[in-house]
């Protein structure tokens, strides 16, 4: 990867756009690639997965109505991936072919987050450990990240600066706050039903009371947690 980022800053391109070069190219042999072909023909046909129909369909171009001639426009193109994609009947082939068109980490972040706003997929999503563990673990570290903006906002503070709970302390409650921020605008025509709104009540009285145990907590320094307390935050 070193290398790659050394080969990049030679060329002064970015590092992605190196690997998409590179992709690109491994998927198109010398011999199977067309003179005369444009590259971003060649890099919109290269997620037609199965190297021999690939290699076929390109040297194959479609009639342009407009100039009545063969050839391959940008809109063929994407034409005869999608049309790839709707007759594939294996569900993996479909996911490997959107991974395909994710591999830019900018576009996979926007299918990610519009997906998983989707409450059937974000539930069924969480039913795999390993993606659970990974939403976890990136809240953590985003809480973190909050901690040392925090830590660079207050430098008069050295003492706390040290305190790692501290630091998550405040985090977390950065976090709370940026993320129903983010979220509620989103739900600006959303009808939320009987059931919806008596669930959000509910988890606002777990936040409520979670707010005073630390408004409490800071002025009398006593963090125990007594059990009536305890059983509203389990939701019970």
């Amino acid at each position: 990867m070193e290398s790659l980022q050394l080969f990049a800053d030679d060329l002064a391109i970015p590092v992605k756009t190196l690997e998409t070069h590179r992709w690109v190219a491994s998927r198109w042999p010398a011999q199977h690639r067309q003179a005369g072909v444009p590259y971003y023909i060649h890099k919109t046909l290269a997620s037609i997965r199965d190297d021999e129909e690939r290699w076929a369909r390109i040297a194959n171009p479609p009639l342009d109505n407009r100039t009545g001639t063969r050839r391959w426009t940008d809109t063929a193109a994407k034409q005869a991936v999608d049309q790839k994609l709707v007759n594939t009947a294996s569900v993996q082939q479909k996911v490997e072919r959107i991974h395909d068109l994710a591999r830019d980490e900018e576009v996979a972040v926007r299918v990610a987050t519009d997906l998983l706003r989707r409450p059937q997929v974000a539930e069924r999503s969480m039913r795999d450990d390993l993606a659970k563990h990974m939403v976890n673990r990136a809240q953590v570290e985003h809480a973190q990240q909050a901690g040392q903006v925090v830590r660079q906002r207050t430098p008069a503070l050295p003492r706390i600066e040290r305190s790692r709970d501290f630091l998550d302390l405040i985090g977390a409650c950065s976090l709370f706050v940026a993320s129903v921020g983010r979220i509620l605008p989103g739900l600006r025509d959303h009808r939320f039903t009987g059931d919806e709104r008596a669930a959000v009540a509910r988890n606002v009285a777990r936040v409520r009371a979670t707010a005073d145990w630390l408004e409490a907590a800071i002025e009398s320094g006593d963090v125990s947690l007594d059990e009536s307390l305890a059983r509203l935050l389990r939701g019970e």
